[in-house]
């Protein structure tokens, strides 16, 4: 796997081409015998449209950083399932931007479950920055439409999730659509620069590693008078697993991803533990506070996983692994060491002057876009989404998993339909308890 995304010509079709264009443009040919992304230029206009799909704190943050890319950049559409949610992220937005950056009528702003489909037609460009639950909904969408893409990470809560967006990313390439996944490791300098000396063969093959995401957890939404049940889990989303998928998927996504990206290769097997010690609240939903897996590559090769969500603990998030020639040190804050076995330095990272990795993800989005080449990370974020429910899998169930057998799972956790009166697919007792998954009971398959 590459440390950076694969480009591609968009079939010989450059921005030259589309200057020349417009007179045909005129002559009356038609706008879908352009190439995917060529409408963003019709007729001399190099400003590219963008719909926003989630309007809650990561969606605006990635709504922001689309307009601080170079070149004209416009935000015309946003849907949310909540005009609150909406409202807030468009004012805020209009502080920052104003109305040349963002024009967004009345009409171009769509509450509700269905609200996506319109807001991604308007667009050139799609940010899917929902609960993730809804990601391959989205993404299907958007790939049918022709739509460039960024979508947060994970891609998927559930196995026949990750195979809808695995059928869309192969429809996304033949299509030259690009895609990039909000797994920003890949275009932070450290992971890049650490990965170009794993290729070169500085630490030989690796054969062990540890990866963590262990902290004191994240926000709670209180139930509020007359919510719907739907309602209150939408609301507080990241305690249910048809939204969420647990924080070793929503969170420790990022580092078992870099498990991946550094062997280059997935898991075929995963075995763990995980539990409920701390975090026994009614508001924390069903989901664990503790997660700890082995994963298993073809090659023997064992990658030992932990997150936790417990206030007062030791608190780590970085990615540590072992070769059979040298060792790596390596976090998100900027830093990434290489040692030979014997702890002599062959490489040190300090990148506190290093572009924020968030923005350099639309920045290279946007310049793919406007020079004609593609970046596609739809694959990998769909893989790494597999190993990280594989985990969960693992925890829920207390089996051994195994990558084929979880990857044939038909076992969808999604509601039958989308309503705020509609039954979500788990419900609380009459104590308001959720239930729990219990390993040695809880089937995953």
């Amino acid at each position: 796997m590459s440390e950076k995304p694969e480009n591609h010509k968009l079939s010989g079709f450059t921005r030259r081409d589309f200057v020349k264009s417009s007179a045909i443009l005129a002559g009356g040919t038609l706008l879908s015998q352009l190439p995917v992304g060529a409408s963003a230029y019709v007729a001399g206009d190099d400003t590219i449209k963008v719909a926003v799909i989630g309007c809650g704190g990561r969606g605006t943050g990635a709504a922001a950083q689309a307009l601080s890319t170079k070149g004209k950049v416009k935000i015309v559409a946003m849907a949310d399932a909540f005009r609150d949610r909406l409202d807030d992220s468009f004012a805020n937005l209009s502080k920052k931007y104003g109305k040349d950056k963002l024009d967004v009528p009345d009409k171009n702003k769509f509450v509700g479950f269905d609200g996506y489909k319109q807001a991604i037609a308007l667009a050139d460009v799609v940010i899917l920055a929902t609960p993730p639950g809804f990601r391959p909904i989205h993404f299907e969408e958007a790939v049918k439409a022709g739509k460039h893409i960024f979508m947060e990470k994970p891609v998927a809560t559930d196995v026949p999730g990750v195979q809808r967006v695995l059928a869309a990313a192969e429809e996304a390439k033949k299509k030259n659509l690009n895609v990039v996944v909000g797994l920003q490791r890949h275009y932070q300098n450290n992971y890049r620069e650490v990965l170009k000396r794993i290729k070169d063969g500085a630490v030989g093959d690796i054969m062990s590693g540890q990866v963590y995401w262990n902290g004191a957890g994240v926000w709670v939404k209180p139930r509020q008078a007359n919510q719907t049940e739907m309602e209150y889990q939408m609301r507080n989303w990241y305690y249910f697993n048809w939204l969420c998928g647990d924080h070793i998927l929503e969170q420790h996504i990022h580092n078992i991803d870099v498990a991946n990206w550094f062997k280059g290769a997935y898991p075929v097997s995963a075995q763990g533990m995980g539990g409920r010690q701390v975090r026994t609240g009614k508001e924390y939903g069903e989901i664990f506070d503790h997660h700890f897996v082995e994963f298993v590559y073809a090659d023997g090769t064992v990658i030992s996983s932990q997150c936790r969500h417990i206030e007062g603990c030791m608190n780590r998030v970085s990615e540590t692994f072992q070769g059979t020639k040298g060792r790596i040190n390596i976090s998100g804050d900027g830093d990434g060491v290489i040692t030979d076995l014997k702890g002599g330095s062959i490489y040190s990272h300090r990148g506190k002057e290093d572009p924020d990795p968030y923005q350099t993800e639309h920045d290279e989005l946007f310049a793919a876009i406007r020079n004609g080449k593609t970046i596609n990370d739809a694959e990998y974020g769909a893989k790494s989404t597999m190993t990280a429910i594989m985990g969960r899998m693992a925890t829920y169930s207390g089996q051994v998993i195994k990558w084929d057998e979880a990857m044939a799972s038909n076992l969808s956790l999604m509601p039958e339909r989308f309503a705020f009166d509609a039954q979500p697919p788990v419900l609380p007792d009459k104590d308001g308890f959720y239930p729990i998954p219990v390993p040695g009971k809880t089937k995953v398959m």
